[in-house]
């Protein structure tokens, strides 16, 4: 019952009141409260179009109704974070978090909020099931798929509970259902990939209708298009087709799993332009695919081929991929980074030159990603324990937002020996978030010695070594 009162809050901000239990509105109603908040604001969002921006008063409140809010998932987001909620109309949400921990102390509450509760309970357990790929993998593939229907069974049985105690509509159902098949669907797809690629002699022993759940992959799915769990497991599908394509062709299989090859995602990129028929879904992967295919270009010719390909698909932010395109060129094996600027904690502008005098690794990371820069950062501390002959840079590219960046690092307790914002740069900070999972290798004259890295990777740190002993 500690959330409550701010229950009791979000209905004292509507004009009709809420001490009526039933469902006599067909609007719908988002409040809540934000400890600690990040920004001054909060953004509704559909189909990854905004609906609203939500200002917090001096309390850190906020709370508005809506007339014609049509049912489905929805994404409230707290820069830089962001979750998703289903509404419904007569729904009736306050939403109350602490952004110090924001995912584990969001709470919904309120006429509706089971449907939102259900969703964050498994997007928890969907995060949790990472772990337990990389405990699992190494099992065989019979014992892994007994533990992927116990997984399912259990998830279906509280579904079955909570649809006893709630009327829960058709819709909503359907959609929850899906969400359990699309996480069971992708832990089968990720133990299919690791497998193959890290444990091979398990490989053989994958039952023939282990990969039977691809049949029922819709790629077409509007409701679901902003649903994690469901653009995961595309993601990954594409990714281990790909794989498979590969080895159909080629007798070295252990070259197949290389994923930032041009072949690969090319063959990703291929593949979700013939199966999706929904623009808004597939040009998500489209743009991130070609992204990819970009910024890991070591030379022109490769660029050349990404963006040939980009127009025989008529990619429909072919000038985006150029622009990126131009930028990439400046990032080619054997290019200087001497002469690039950023700033360090104490204001200072510097050039690269003035601080590389040794072999040096460079990752990109932003504020908007804070559990991508949490994981970059551990990742990196590892590392420089290991090898403190090596220069590691942090390079913060959120443009311009200096007093956000220092917050950031004291909140997180990064060392800030090493950290650097970008600064007097003309490309726009959606372009350098593209640069994201990055890495560039450089020697101690500031020169690019290899730039096709993706950072966290398992061989990220076999390259590594291999980069000191050269």
């Amino acid at each position: 019952m500690k959330y409550l009162p701010i229950f009791i809050f979000c209905c004292a901000l509507l004009l009709t009141g809420c001490n009526d239990n039933s469902k006599v509105s067909d609007s719908v109603f988002i409040g809540g409260q934000i400890n600690n908040p990040e920004t001054d604001y909060v953004v509704i969002s559909k189909e990854n179009k905004t609906i609203d921006t939500l200002y917090l008063d001096e309390k850190n409140q906020f709370g508005k109704e809506y007339k014609d809010f049509e049912s489905g998932i929805y994404t409230f987001k707290h820069p830089p974070e962001s979750q998703i909620m289903y509404m419904e109309p007569g729904d009736s949400i306050a939403i109350w978090l602490n952004t110090m921990s924001f995912d584990e102390s969001l709470n919904f509450s309120g006429d509706g909020s089971d449907k939102s509760n259900f969703l964050l309970d498994m997007f928890l357990k969907n995060q949790s099931n990472n772990d337990l790929i990389l405990t699992y993998y190494k099992i065989e593939p019979q014992k892994f798929a007994q533990i992927t229907d116990s997984i399912k069974e259990q998830r279906l049985l509280k579904l079955e509970n909570l649809k006893e105690k709630n009327e829960f509509s058709d819709e909503f159902l359907e959609i929850a259902r899906a969400s359990i098949d699309y996480e069971f669907y992708d832990l089968r797809e990720r133990y299919t990939f690791l497998i193959r690629k890290y444990y091979n002699s398990f490989a053989d022993k994958i039952p023939e209708d282990f990969n039977d759940y691809r049949e029922e992959i819709d790629f077409n799915n509007k409701e679901l298009q902003d649903y994690y769990v469901y653009t995961n497991l595309i993601d990954d599908y594409l990714r281990s087709k790909s794989i498979e394509q590969c080895a159909q062709k080629h007798t070295d299989h252990k070259k197949c799993f290389n994923i930032n090859t041009f072949r690969n995602i090319e063959r990703r990129i291929l593949l979700i332009d013939s199966l999706s028929q929904v623009n808004t879904l597939k040009n998500e992967f489209l743009d991130r695919l070609a992204a990819q295919a970009i910024i890991m270009a070591e030379r022109k010719s490769r660029l050349d081929s990404v963006l040939n390909l980009l127009e025989k698909i008529d990619y429909s932010n072919i000038a985006s991929a150029r622009q990126l395109a131009e930028i990439q060129k400046n990032y080619f094996v054997g290019k200087s980074i001497n002469g690039l600027m950023a700033e360090n904690t104490d204001g200072v502008v510097i050039e690269y030159g003035d601080v590389i005098n040794r072999p040096t690794i460079t990752y990109a990371w932003s504020l908007y990603s804070p559990a991508h820069h949490r994981w970059q950062h551990s990742i990196i501390n590892n590392l420089r324990q290991k090898y403190p002959e090596l220069l590691f840079l942090g390079i913060n590219i959120d443009l311009g937002e200096r007093e956000e960046w220092l917050r950031t690092m004291e909140t997180f307790v990064y060392d800030k020996e090493n950290e650097y914002q970008i600064t007097r740069r003309t490309p726009s900070k959606d372009t350098y978030r593209k640069y994201l999972n990055k890495v560039f290798f450089v020697n101690s004259e500031g020169t690019i010695v290899k730039g096709d890295m993706q950072f966290g990777s398992p061989e990220f740190e076999d390259e590594v070594i291999e980069f000191l002993n050269k």
